[in-house]
């Protein structure tokens, strides 16, 4: 039987949650620890889902534990889901890149301040021509023509996918969070396959849940 102290996080795991140590430091923690691990895969054997994380193992999500047809049929759709937003994802993650002149990709525990990131693209016709354009993506649905409502739209999108951490409610800045480290390893899978396979390929398969 598992242990009741696990029984909110593997709700928040079953609902498609990412735990690292930037949204959740103590479920991180407890899932660095092989019994735990053990423990709440035992819970998890009889809903045909286990534990999984990226190569790093900076995060970890839910997996299929057998791809049977109802879980590929799943699976198919959370890969339609993902592929949606991966365009609009990579070109904000290369905005931000290029507007706060950041030599490499960012990562887990980076933080994120939107009026600086809005300043920035204020500040270059050729950002601000291409943050509007992200902000009216369906991933986005921004209905503003102003720049700041539109960054402000953005950040709030990519808190509730995930990606971000708002650490406090009054204060206007944000942690990126390790789902940022999935999606790059997402990315990688993508650029060295020709196309997308949904087969019994545990290590394919926890790259593309």
């Amino acid at each position: 039987m598992m242990p009741m102290q696990y029984g909110p996080l593997v709700e928040r795991l079953l609902a498609g949650e990412f735990v690292c140590p930037i949204t959740d430091e103590d479920a991180y923690r407890h899932l660095q620890d092989e019994t735990t691990r053990e423990v709440i895969d035992d819970y998890l054997k009889p809903l045909n889902r286990r534990l999984a994380s990226n190569p790093e193992g900076s995060v970890w999500f839910l997996a299929w534990l057998e791809l049977g047809k109802e879980a590929r049929e799943q699976l198919s759709g959370q890969l339609a889901l993902t592929m949606n937003s991966l365009q609009p994802l990579l070109e904000w993650m290369q905005l931000v890149q290029e507007a706060l002149g950041r030599d490499a990709v960012m990562s887990a525990g980076d933080v994120l301040k939107p009026a600086e990131f809005t300043l920035k693209c204020e500040d270059n016709a050729s950002l601000k021509d291409r943050l509007q354009r992200l902000a009216a993506d369906r991933f986005f649905n921004s209905q503003s023509d102003a720049l700041d409502n539109q960054v402000k739209l953005i950040f709030r999108r990519l808190k509730e996918h995930g990606y971000l951490l708002q650490p406090h409610s009054d204060r206007q800045y944000y942690l990126v969070t390790s789902k940022v480290d999935y999606l790059v390893d997402l990315i990688r899978f993508i650029r060295d396959e020709e196309n997308l396979p949904v087969d019994d390929e545990p290590q394919q398969q926890e790259r593309l849940i």
